[in-house]
């Protein structure tokens, strides 16, 4: 076990240096931030000022080694719009967008999981095959007209929701957090409902197929045979064997919230790191964009390993060790 962890960190660090480098150099070579910061009237002088300021005249390996240094400090440097650090600035913003995923992955699998297993035990039912067609369209809606439907039909013609912003929040741990309020938590639900349709839909699928694949398996009818009641066959036997495939699918899944909710936050107004970033690339805050994308990188490796040491948890079959 030990062996195989330090394996996955060296891996993990390795993946994250080869990213640093793609992330920079793709970044670096997107447009000239210094014509938007800076006045078309500006002089010269004053251009070379600012450029050497932000250090955009040094060579890119150069900045590239600068970039790294800061990197293994946390330091990405100081974002060129809010003149503040950018990892801080990102940070700040770090809690709405983490709320949101951890809200719409959570009903994702509480609803996802039930309706599977339904679905997967009596395949042949009408609300299975109605689920099934229904999950369908979950794939196939896209999010931002999913969102203008939500907002239309639960804000502007029942009144029951807020259609953007975050609502009240209230300090836990020093951080702000709206499910702790009945106001944050309505400002909460239009998003996550947004967010959640296409993952409920897919982790319905799976485990679906993960119990039709599971049930003809001889160990299931040795189960049987020994008598063992309906829920200890479906919650030890059954629903353990096809978790590998749905946690993976879940920590993906988890990790896509959180990188990729942007077009949510922008249509919401959430105040999350999504809406940021957009606002960030509109105006080229390299800074930004780099630290905003390493922590993404951060995460999903970050998940990834978690995801690989909770498999030894659900399948004791899975080897850690390596010759």
């Amino acid at each position: 076990m030990t062996t195989w962890l330090a394996q996955r960190l060296v891996q993990s660090v390795f993946v994250v240096l080869v990213m640093t480098a793609i992330v920079f150099v793709g970044v670096n070579v997107i447009g000239d931030p210094v014509s938007i910061l800076i006045s078309p009237d500006a002089n010269q002088q004053e251009r070379a000022r600012i450029v050497a300021e932000f250090g955009l005249d040094q060579p890119l390996w150069s900045q590239y080694l600068s970039f790294l240094k800061g990197t293994l400090q946390g330091n990405f440097g100081n974002s060129f719009v809010y003149g503040m650090p950018a990892l801080q600035v990102i940070l700040s913003r770090m809690p709405a967008t983490m709320e949101l995923a951890i809200a719409a992955i959570l009903l994702s699998v509480l609803i996802g999981v039930p309706l599977g297993l339904y679905a997967g035990l009596r395949p042949h039912s009408f609300f299975a095959k109605f689920m099934m067609a229904g999950s369908i369209l979950g794939f196939s809606v896209p999010l931002f007209w999913l969102a203008l439907i939500l907002i239309m039909f639960f804000s502007v013609y029942l009144g029951w929701l807020p259609a953007s912003g975050r609502g009240q929040t209230v300090d836990f741990l020093g951080i702000g957090w709206s499910f702790f309020t009945w106001d944050g938590l309505s400002h909460l639900c239009l998003p996550v409902l947004t967010l959640s349709i296409f993952k409920i839909s897919l982790i319905m699928r799976m485990v679906r197929a993960g119990v039709r694949e599971v049930l003809p398996q001889e160990y299931i009818k040795f189960a049987r045979a020994k008598g063992l009641s309906r829920q200890r066959l479906l919650y030890v036997h059954v629903l353990k064997n096809i978790m590998i495939p749905v946690v993976t699918i879940i920590g993906l899944e988890f990790g896509s919230l959180i990188a990729f909710s942007v077009v949510t936050e922008s249509i919401f107004s959430w105040p999350g790191m999504g809406k940021l970033i957009i606002d960030s690339i509109n105006v080229l805050d390299r800074p930004m964009i780099v630290a905003y994308l390493m922590i993404i990188v951060f995460i999903f490796v970050t998940i990834n390993l978690i995801v690989d040491i909770l498999y030894t948890t659900l399948d004791p079959r899975v080897r850690l060790s390596r010759d």
